[in-house]
């Protein structure tokens, strides 16, 4: 990987002059972790559990398509059935929802039957013309019209036309009639075919104008970027100015209602019973009015306090602009991040299949069939596989942060950008895969100690749901409140570690204790940031949402093949808002990493020769006019670089 020496004992703070591996442990572990999920893959291949899968078996352990050994105690086991590649399920139609599996026997058969077979004579007749037996193994074709157990070992009549699955060699009715039981776990929505089909029609005649309203969303997030840059400080201090004057606005409203119900109150004449009515009513109003009333103090305190780093956020705002300009293909990490988990979950998702078709051959004594269960530490392996699909998950989107932070790092410590490669982000990852990917690991670790146990209680929660007291589901919903929190935090600053990092190559709890202390010496500037950045961010998203919504509500008006324009719509604007996410939480990623490599930069650098800032003229331009408005000199003689640990508070 590229690896050489740890330079953790060097504690200077050097951007990008040095990089050394990190978190080199934590690359092996996860390494070992990965061969641990592809030795689950290839035990489930080894002992047939994939050959199972796609080829299919009967209710007597054979697999289809190939010779199969005697089991013991199964009369009807260890067939040779080569030339039956098709399973096929006496009842298709017999589904269990719960269980998620069809109630039937199933049998390894030549040939899926293509017409409709009405009676037993038929199903003969099919058998000798085609040598595709339909009956259990035990009766002869020549007695199926005749033989006594002919209404449980034989299909269900009439036998509908079916076809084979492309890839999984199962033999399902063409005709979607046939699934008595999915009507009716649909009854409550459709009710009769009706709306389904006016839905479906809707969808598809509008196909056009939704594909168009999806590129209109992915041009109105590129032009937001592109707004956000060069009105942002218009744009953030009219939301700002919007929150204040709604917050006391609403605190005055209610404290109107107040008053009015109370005079209401007391000066009407009503019953017992509409005056306890009216009591409880103005009591509420009073609470809300004094939370809304404490609210809104605490917030303009915290405007009045963060007014000056407002200013902050306008310029790092200003400077992401730019840095997308520089390094446009950023925008393209989501889409290459999701191709990399649904690639992932296809992988996943198939050896858990595996996996269900894995184990010993266990005769069911209720029904007599065959069904596979893994039995002792086997059956562990599906937690492994649990884990390694959160794991490995975060561990992908940890590699999106990290080549994001070193592609802005890289252009923020770059004091000359006509020096920057042609290629930054390329750079930034194979700095990537050359040097941190331990560090990513283990960031993607915590995370998943964390996430492991909320979804945990989060099902425990689902599956106690009506059955457990008032007290315990409380705790439950406290639990998984308090580790989403951790979670999110956590997240927070992994984020920022990975951009630590990236900045002066140290390992992720270094990186991860620097970047704690340099975001608690710049608490407040870290809340304009994640309070009125996140703000302008989410109305972003909303605006698009809206301005697509819109669009569409126009151009499917003039649809008038269909009335129902509810799921076309719901299409357009669920594919909008991701859209808009996948943009501007980049922007956010982008922002997040300036600000921590300004914090760095004015801490330990002053303007002074030897000492120039790397910032952007936008961001000295801020730190100018702070040193203006705080009536500062300019800064003594230079100081000694240290490292983020030190003192040095950012005015």
């Amino acid at each position: 990987m590229g690896c050489c020496g740890s330079s953790e004992g060097k504690r200077d703070w050097k951007p990008l002059e040095e990089r050394s591996c990190t978190d080199i442990p934590w690359l092996v572990i996860f390494t070992v972790f990965c061969i641990g999920m592809g030795c689950i893959c290839g035990f489930s291949i080894a002992t047939g559990a994939a050959s199972r899968l796609v080829s299919g078996y009967d209710s007597y352990g054979n697999t289809c398509g190939q010779k199969n050994t005697q089991i013991d105690g199964i009369e009807l086991s260890g067939r040779d059935q080569t030339d039956k590649k098709f399973v096929f399920f006496l009842d298709p139609c017999n589904i269990d929802l719960i269980n998620r599996r069809i109630k039937s026997i199933a049998l390894c058969v030549s040939r899926c039957p293509d017409t409709e077979l009405q009676t037993y004579t038929d199903v003969k007749k099919f058998a000798l013309a085609n040598g595709s037996e339909l009956c259990s193994y035990d009766i002869s074709p020549t007695r199926y019209p005749s033989h006594p157990d002919r209404s449980i070992k034989c299909p269900k009549l009439p036998v509908p036309p079916s076809k084979s699955l492309p890839v999984f060699h199962r033999c399902f009715p063409v005709d979607v009639a046939c699934y008595a039981e999915f009507a009716k776990a649909f009854i409550t929505f459709v009710s009769d075919n009706s709306v389904l089909y006016r839905l479906v029609a809707g969808v598809m005649a509008s196909k056009e104008i939704i594909m168009g309203l999806c590129l209109l969303a992915l041009v109105l997030s590129m032009i937001l970027m592109v707004v956000i840059r060069y009105i942002s400080m218009v744009l953030v201090w009219i939301l700002t100015v919007l929150v204040v004057l709604g917050s006391v606005g609403g605190t005055g409203v209610l404290w109107w209602l107040y008053v009015d119900h109370r005079k209401a109150l007391q000066d009407q004449t009503v019953s017992a019973l509409g005056k306890e009515v009216a009591s409880d009513n103005v009591q509420a109003l009073m609470v809300y009015a004094i939370g809304a009333t404490i609210f809104t103090v605490v917030l303009l305190l915290l405007m009045f306090f963060m007014r000056k780093r407002v200013a902050l956020t306008i310029a790092l705002f200003h400077v992401a602009g730019k840095v997308f300009t520089h390094l446009p293909l950023l925008v393209l990490q989501p889409f290459w991040t999701f191709l990399t988990l649904m690639l992932f979950w296809v992988y996943w998702l198939g050896v858990l299949l595996f996996l269900g078709t894995a184990g010993s051959p266990v005769k069911n004594e209720q029904t007599g069939l065959v069904e596979y269960h893994m039995s002792g530490p086997l059956q562990y392996m599906v937690w492994y596989h649990v884990v390694g699909l959160i794991w490995i998950s975060e561990f992908i989107l940890a590699c999106q942060q990290m080549t994001i932070a070193g592609a802005v790092v890289t252009y923020y410590f770059t004091r000359d950008k006509s020096q920057l490669s042609l290629t930054p982000i390329l750079t930034s990852v194979l700095r990537l895969i050359r040097y941190h990917l331990g560090t990513v690991a283990k960031g993607a670790f915590i995370i998943t100690l964390v996430e492991i146990p909320r979804l945990f209680l989060t099902y425990i929660h689902s599956q106690l749901k009506g059955k457990e007291n008032a007290c315990a589901r409380c705790m439950l919903k406290a639990c998984i409140c308090c580790l989403w929190c951790l979670e999110k935090c956590l997240a927070f600053l992994n984020q920022n570690a990975y951009a630590a990092t990236a900045i002066n190559s140290t390992s992720f709890c270094t990186s991860a204790r620097d970047a704690f202390v340099i975001l608690v010496e710049n608490a407040l500037r870290v809340a304009a940031i994640n309070t009125v950045g996140d703000f302008v961010l989410f109305l972003g998203k909303v605006l698009i949402v809206s301005c697509t919504a819109f669009a569409g509500v126009l151009a499917l008006n003039y649809q008038r093949d269909y009335t129902v324009w509810v799921l076309p719509l719901l299409i357009v604007c669920l594919f909008a808002f991701l859209v808009a996410h996948c943009f501007l939480s980049v922007f956010e990623m982008v922002v997040d990493v300036l600000f921590l490599c300004f914090a760095v930069d004015t801490k330990y650098n002053d303007g002074s020769p030897g000492r120039e800032f790397y910032m952007d003229k936008a961001l000295m331009e801020f730190v100018e006019n702070s040193k203006k408005m705080a009536g500062r000199p300019q800064e003594g003689p230079a100081r000694e670089m240290k490292p983020m640990t030190s003192g040095g508070t950012l005015a």
